[in-house]
């Protein structure tokens, strides 16, 4: 199941306050502001500054 489209909208990144976006794979939410990668584990987004990896290009 994949994450809903209006959780998506009302998420932003825990460090910058920016707008997030859903990967490709859909298993990661992106801030491209601070490139950072949050995992999403069971259809649950990990907004964890400590947990989020850094955005590869």
């Amino acid at each position: 199941m994949a994450i809903k489209k209006e959780l998506l909208e009302i998420l932003a990144c825990p460090k910058c306050k920016g707008d997030v976006i859903l990967n490709e794979k859909g298993d990661g939410l992106i801030c491209n502001a601070c490139r950072l990668v949050y995992e999403i584990r069971n259809d649950i987004p990990i907004m964890l500054i400590d947990e989020a990896k850094p955005l590869k290009d």
